[in-house]
């Protein structure tokens, strides 16, 4: 069996590569071919690493959210860091904690959103994974059912984590990806 990103699906199938594409470029080739126009008029801001706003966006890596646009940020305003679910991990701890104490950002913003596919699988993906590939992951999926108690878990993660010098202004909220709106989540 192997993983897809609908669920389970039957016997994996081998990548199809650049040749095999009857000669089309590869998206990854389509990427670079962006880099190049896009380096042609590029010319350097002249700013440093630290955001300007001082803040931390901490989100989904879903590709229907423009985080930027939705939020109405410019380059060089935030930390943007996104994965799976937007859920707080280690590895988004490590992430803001040289966001905060390394680059000055005081504020961190969460953003999960409707419709995620997070809500979709269980942690028996981890299972499903150590019998395709032989070996059992050691991260957590992070599956959730309710997305609002998904962001609060979150914001107490940010909230009690002893590495962050700043955790006073912590907001989560919902993107609902049909709308474009967020909605703020509370401690209730």
């Amino acid at each position: 069996m192997s993983i897809s990103a609908s669920g389970l699906t039957g016997p994996a199938e081998p990548a199809a590569t650049p040749s095999e594409t009857s000669g089309t470029a590869s998206v990854t080739d389509r990427l670079v071919a962006a880099n190049r126009s896009y380096a042609a008029d590029f010319h350097d801001p002249g700013m440093g690493a630290a955001p300007v706003l001082q803040v931390a966006v901490v989100a989904c890596m879903d590709a229907r959210i423009d985080l930027h646009k939705a939020l109405g940020l410019e380059l060089g305003d935030c930390h943007t860091i996104r994965n799976a679910g937007g859920v707080v991990t280690d590895d988004t701890i490590r992430s803001l904690t040289i966001s905060q104490r390394a680059l000055g950002t005081r504020s961190v913003v969460l953003i999960h959103h409707t419709g995620c596919g997070l809500q979709s699988i269980t942690e028996d993906f981890r299972g499903d994974l150590e019998r395709e590939v032989g070996q059992r992951p050691t991260w957590a999926v992070e599956a959730f059912t309710d997305v609002d108690q998904d962001v609060r878990q979150s914001m107490a993660r940010v909230r009690t984590s002893p590495f962050l010098a700043h955790t006073d202004d912590v907001r989560g909220f919902v993107f609902d990806v049909t709308t474009g709106l967020l909605r703020e989540i509370t401690n209730k």
